[in-house]
């Protein structure tokens, strides 16, 4: 239900705004005087505001001017002295819209719902951005990771080439946002190029952009990700994979910042830092005659080494709570507890995926596990395959078998986690005899969840 604040110092107004609008389901706050009605903004909680314009003590257009300095509230504004001027002063200041006095009952209810809908979708769209633009955190209290953050403070705010080096899942993508979110250039692009996943043939055209007819499916000009980075940083990820064709142009851009497109003949001035991350040993590659030793050099002015998570075992704990905290969120279900046993368990895990795979095996645990996550579920469940073997931390060897279940029918992992999501909540509602209520409460989702739950695998009792 929306809360509504009205902002006006007569008393019959104020009385007809508000059985009009409770009405229509609204709840109303009223009072007769900007200071009192900026006060109760500063509080929060107040959806939308209908401000009167000629008042007492403090006017119309004041409130409205010191409501923009602290809130996003939107404000309508009203008067029975209303002129084209104040109309277009109150839009230049910030109000939703202006309402002529007598209220027409149809444009007023209008105005509120479309008030309403533009302030939520405001707020949509900042946690929509705040999820998808907000650099994660570069986790963990090892040694290497303290370096790694130690050499992002020291080299970001230069304009120096870097090269990240890991195996494939280490982090090194979250080393090359921290390098530009931590530079002058952070309010440029970063554009992210995987070399690995573009074709050789087409690579060039990718980096550098090319010129409408250049060659058959060239139907229109196309500008690259060295222009589209301009002033900004431009980041070659698995660079390792990349042809000696676009090598050679990609070391020719570096020495004079200028490109040329595929198929034209302008050279155009670019102004990008490079950022390059490999999984390879690009010194045994320009053994093998696959990469250029000048261009190595051109990129290798920093190197930073990512260590496995093998290499930092003592993280493993750290970066597990972290993804349960977030996976459940994300999930809209309580966090689920991770036992001292779980942690052991973890931390013994080869984790060739690096932290890719544990935030995998997380998701997994969360999702096919009870309210405690203890060290018989991940030898269980942590890992897919049929046996796993895990060794460490001076523990004894330990097996965990999954038989009985063809993986092959499953084509990704979203189809496996489906159906054994969905024989999990069967068992557990066979279990409590089809109670919802004491099935939420024993697997820790919230009632509703488990209705949706119901209703998107299509379950029904079977007696």
């Amino acid at each position: 239900m929306a809360t509504i604040l009205i902002i006006d110092d007569e008393r019959p107004i104020r009385n007809s705004l508000r059985d009009i609008l409770e009405y229509e389901g609204y709840k109303v706050l009223d009072v007769d005087n900007g200071p009192e009605g900026l006060g109760l903004l500063k509080k929060g909680g107040i959806d939308l505001v209908l401000c009167d314009i000629k008042m007492n003590h403090m006017d119309g257009m004041e409130v409205l001017t010191e409501a923009q300095s602290f809130s996003d509230c939107p404000i309508i504004m009203m008067s029975g002295h209303g002129t084209i001027e104040t109309a277009v002063e109150a839009a230049n200041k910030g109000a939703f819209d202006f309402l002529e006095k007598p209220l027409d009952l149809n444009r007023l209810l209008i105005t509120v719902r479309n008030a309403l809908e533009r302030s939520t979708l405001v707020e949509e769209t900042k946690i929509l951005k705040k999820k998808t633009s907000k650099t994660k955190e570069i986790l963990g209290e090892s040694l290497a990771i303290r370096q790694i953050q130690e050499a992002i403070e020291r080299v970001a705010p230069t304009n120096a080439r870097v090269l990240i080096t890991g195996a494939n899942g280490s982090g090194k993508e979250l080393v090359a946002r921290w390098l530009h979110e931590k530079s002058s250039r952070k309010k440029a692009p970063l554009v992210e190029v995987n070399c690995a996943a573009i074709p050789s043939e087409l690579i060039e055209s990718e980096l550098f952009g090319h010129e409408k007819g250049s060659f058959t499916s060239a139907v229109k000009q196309r500008i690259g990700k060295f222009e589209q980075a301009n002033e900004g940083t431009l980041f070659l990820d698995e660079i390792g994979d990349m042809s000696l064709s676009a090598q050679a142009k990609v070391l020719r851009a570096l020495q004079e910042n200028k490109i040329t497109r595929v198929g034209g003949e302008k050279e155009i001035d670019v102004n990008v830092r490079i950022i390059a991350a490999t999984n390879k040993d690009l010194l045994k590659e320009i053994e093998l005659g696959n990469f250029r030793m000048d261009l190595y050099h051109r990129l290798s002015v920093i190197l930073i080494h990512v260590p496995s998570l093998s290499e930092r075992i003592e993280d493993v704990s750290l970066l597990a709570e972290h993804f349960c905290n977030e996976i459940c969120a994300d999930y809209s279900m309580p966090v689920k507890n991770l036992t001292d046993t779980a942690k052991r368990a973890l931390e013994s895990l080869p984790w060739t995926g690096n932290i890719r795979e544990l935030r995998n095996m997380i998701e997994r645990l969360i999702i096919l596990s009870d309210k405690n996550i203890t060290d018989k579920e991940v030898f269980l469940y942590a890992n897919p395959h049929n046996s796993v073997k895990i060794v460490g931390n001076g523990a004894t060897e330990a097996m965990a078998n999954i038989n009985g279940v063809d993986y092959e029918q499953y084509e990704s992992f979203q189809d496996f986690r489906d159906s054994t999501e969905k024989d999990y909540i069967v068992s557990k509602l066979d279990k409590n005899s089809w109670n919802v209520s004491k099935t939420a409460d024993e697997i820790g989702i919230q009632r509703s969840h488990l209705y949706q739950k119901i209703e998107k695998f299509g379950l029904k009792r079977v007696e």
